[in-house]
């Protein structure tokens, strides 16, 4: 494994020097140190080991590798970032001067590629225009031992790798919110999705039950909870394969064999916040008052936890992931409010509020920035281009929205 990351790793760090990071002089303009930070990590995630590379350069040119991906056959006009990103993977554009010159990304991709696709494993590609790139090689582990949390589901025992757990805790039926997309709890002032495993597993268990045991996992900066009957403890297991015969569910990454010989199964953390976020409406409680409401929120987490508090308040919800989706939806419908975060790319929050105040058509549409922007500058800048109401993440309550949104809406 060593050998072929190796190869890949390198031409990443030749990428992030020769053409992710700019000159110093451009580095200064930018008010960026001139010294450039290229860094190198690995580190296990369950089930997988990660190799990543990350510099604080210029960032990928999504327009400019566009503007050649379609030049070339390679893409169409309407392509998303994650379909561009394939095409430099791809190897298709990675050899042009003209990529290195208006993109700073794009030689030798094609490598990393490979690299992967040997190894059965993936890339992913974070970038933010004028701060940097990162370039993520997740590969399966071969058999090895990792630390893990195993709670027990029914009389049988599941693990959970330790790296992925970030809290664990007892819940009861009064901790659980049934919203139109699920079922979710309250950890840290924010709503989390909740995922029970005795039905994803299969395992017996009493609807009568008076309380559960939690986990709080988190996968690709999203959290999400699983819950089982008790905590088993944690120790240092060998994960074995599963059988490619084996039908078993994507949440299951592999088994351990306990002193007696028996099989338990090892959850993947990916797999288990995956579940837990597309689980089906659990009784979405009705209104007569299905008042429109418009939430914009680039963070697909943010989206669906707020978009499930106000359906399950009885709102009529649409959601956009960005300022200029937003102002194309309120031009073709009447919202009653807008809930809008302040960062985003493209137009951000104050820029699209400011828009709408400015259209005599959309001006009186009662909006609240939702953000995690907590100066007293921010604050004036949102009450200065007409929010109603300021609202920071991390102070997040869900009655108090739920009454600012009542109040301006009208609905009693």
């Amino acid at each position: 494994m060593l050998a072929t990351v190796q190869g890949a790793l390198v031409q990443l760090v030749r990428n992030a020097v020769a053409h992710g990071v700019e000159l110093p002089a451009e580095r200064r303009a930018a008010g960026k140190p001139e010294e450039a930070r290229v860094e190198l990590e690995v580190a296990r995630r369950g089930r997988s080991v990660s190799f990543s590379c990350r510099d604080d350069g210029r960032g990928i040119d999504v327009e400019a590798v566009r503007r050649l991906a379609v030049q070339r056959g390679l893409a169409g006009a309407a392509a998303s970032a994650d379909e561009l990103t394939r095409v430099l993977l791809g190897g298709g554009i990675s050899t042009s001067p003209q990529v290195t010159r208006v993109s700073g990304r794009g030689v030798g991709l094609d490598v990393v590629r490979e690299a992967s696709e040997r190894l059965g494993g993936e890339v992913r590609v974070h970038t933010d225009a004028g701060r940097g790139t990162r370039f993520e090689l997740v590969v399966p582990a071969t058999l090895s031992s990792i630390e893990a949390i195993a709670i027990d589901v029914g009389g049988s025992v599941a693990r959970v790798p330790l790296d992925a757990v970030r809290t664990t805790r007892r819940i009861t039926e009064g901790d659980i919110a049934r919203t139109a997309h699920g079922e979710t709890i309250e950890v840290d002032g924010a709503l989390i999705p909740l995922l029970r495993l005795h039905p994803v597993l299969r395992a017996a268990h009493s609807e009568e039950r008076a309380a559960w045991a939690a986990i709080v996992v988190e996968a690709g900066g999203v959290r999400a909870a699983v819950a089982g009957d008790r905590i088993a403890g944690t120790s240092t297991i060998v994960v074995r394969p599963i059988p490619h015969v084996a039908d078993v569910d994507p949440i299951v990454a592999g088994a351990v064999l306990d002193a007696n010989g028996a099989a338990h199964v090892v959850l993947d953390p990916d797999q288990l916040v995956a579940a837990a976020l597309r689980q089906g409406p659990v009784a979405p409680r009705p209104t007569p008052a299905r008042r429109p409401v418009l939430v914009i929120d680039d963070s697909l987490t943010t989206r669906m936890l707020e978009q499930s508090i106000l359906e399950s308040a009885g709102y009529e919800v649409d959601t956009a992931i960005s300022g200029e989706q937003a102002l194309g939806l309120v031009r073709d419908k009447k919202y009653a409010l807008i809930l809008c975060d302040v960062e985003m790319p493209g137009i951000d929050g104050f820029t699209f509020i400011e828009r709408i105040r400015a259209d005599p058509a959309l001006r009186d549409i009662p909006a609240i920035l939702v953000t995690s922007r907590a100066s007293a500058e921010d604050i004036a800048r949102g009450e200065q281009v007409g929010a109603q109401g300021y609202i920071v993440k991390n102070q997040f309550d869900q009655t108090d929205l739920l009454a600012r949104i009542a109040r301006l809406t009208g609905v009693r």
